[in-house]
């Protein structure tokens, strides 16, 4: 098959932020093109954002439904091949499913869906059709951090018995109400879902201690915490983790952080030693030693496992940060999707991304935390 996997997308209108990056970094590679696309609710904005980007008329849609389903008519050479769900939290689960159902495979924006039922729903639909199916939990993405799974999985560490994994940004600091777009679905518990900050960013965190790991949490004990006034949901919030095999962790995410920008970082003891990575400064990992010093771990496509070579494009020192790893879920997705068309076996570094179980993992996460803030009986075991 010589041509570009083919993508339409939901969402991502103009005056949307997180659309523009999906769109930037499905493009980065030249393995995927826009085709069709129904962009907001409102159809002149729709129409506008689609032209914006050359999309013919006829390929600009007004409801992910006539999209679906009109696009699922047209023959194999035109059609698209996946969908890219870049909706808020509420508008994950309808279109996901509907777009399984004709027969297309699926991108989809993080949380999963709006409810944890919705989660196990959309779980089954993936096994059942068989579809590829793909979430962005973007820090998995990057180099250093494949590069830190390896070093864990390998036994570098020795057996894991600390995790410390914070997440502070300040951008929520203060009421915005509906004057910011990106601020106000985040906190409005009908578009949101249950949890705010954890749900938008708690989640990351919480999948990226798992993701370097490969530890799964059993028990959780959590306080979420709402600092503004009249905010209805969390803004801030403190998980205590217990994971299998007796490792412990402490999740800390919060968007009241004042003067934070995105300053996700991770710390991770084992009984040899330690490795710490922060997002900010994505290029590097540190590695630390009882009977040695520190190591400081740089970016280069020179030395790196097989893996975390695969997903680095330029030689060690040129920086790559966000849109990079953000392309990499999105180039490893188009390969193994290229894979399954031509009827090939995907190789094992293609499916280097995160998919349907994760998701299910990050909502059932943000379930047992909400429960756990609320209950007298803190320690819960992660709700199913």
């Amino acid at each position: 098959m010589r041509r570009k996997i083919r993508m339409g997308m939901v969402g991502g209108g103009n005056g949307s932020f997180i659309g523009s990056v999906h769109r930037i970094a499905a493009n980065l590679d030249g393995q995927i093109e826009l085709v069709c696309g129904c962009f907001s609710s409102s159809y002149e904005n729709a129409l506008a954002t689609g032209r914006e980007l050359f999309l013919p008329d006829d390929r600009i849609y007004a409801t992910y439904t006539e999209m679906i389903e009109k696009e699922a008519l047209l023959p194999d050479g035109e059609r698209m091949d996946f969908i890219s769900i870049v909706t808020p939290n509420h508008v994950h689960f309808e279109p996901s499913v509907l777009a399984l159902e004709k027969g297309f495979h699926v991108m989809l924006d993080k949380p999963m869906t709006f409810s944890l039922d919705e989660a196990h729903k959309l779980c089954d639909k993936v096994k059942e059709t068989g579809s590829l199916f793909g979430l962005t939990h973007t820090y998995t993405g990057y180099p250093m951090v494949k590069e830190a799974r390896l070093r864990v999985e390998r036994g570098d560490l020795g057996k894991i018995r600390r995790i410390y994994v914070v997440y502070p940004q300040g951008w929520l600091s203060e009421d915005v109400g509906n004057s910011n777009k990106q601020a106000s679905w985040r906190v409005d518990p009908k578009r949101s879902g249950k949890a705010g900050c954890m749900g938008d960013i708690g989640t990351h965190a919480y999948n990226l201690a798992e993701y370097i790991t490969g530890l799964q949490a059993t028990e959780v004990c959590a306080e979420l915490n709402t600092f503004v006034p009249n905010r209805l949901l969390d803004d801030d919030g403190v998980v205590m983790i217990r994971y299998e095999g007796g490792a412990r962790g402490m999740l800390a995410a919060s968007q009241i952080a004042a003067g934070e920008e995105n300053e996700l970082s991770i710390r991770i003891y084992g009984e040899k030693g330690g490795l710490e990575w922060h997002q900010e400064e994505p290029n590097t990992m540190i590695l630390k030693w009882n009977d040695k010093p520190k190591e400081i771990i740089r970016t280069s496509t020179g030395w790196m496992s097989s893996t975390a070579a695969h997903n680095s494009r330029v030689p060690g020192g040129h920086p790559e940060g966000y849109i990079e790893a953000f392309a990499n879920i999105y180039r490893n997705f188009a390969l193994a999707l290229r894979c399954i068309l031509n009827g090939e076996k995907p190789k094992p570094e293609y499916l280097d991304f995160p998919g349907v179980e994760d998701g299910l993992k990050g909502m059932q996460f943000i379930e047992t935390i909400v429960a756990s803030s609320a209950s007298d009986t803190k320690w819960m075991k992660i709700i199913k």
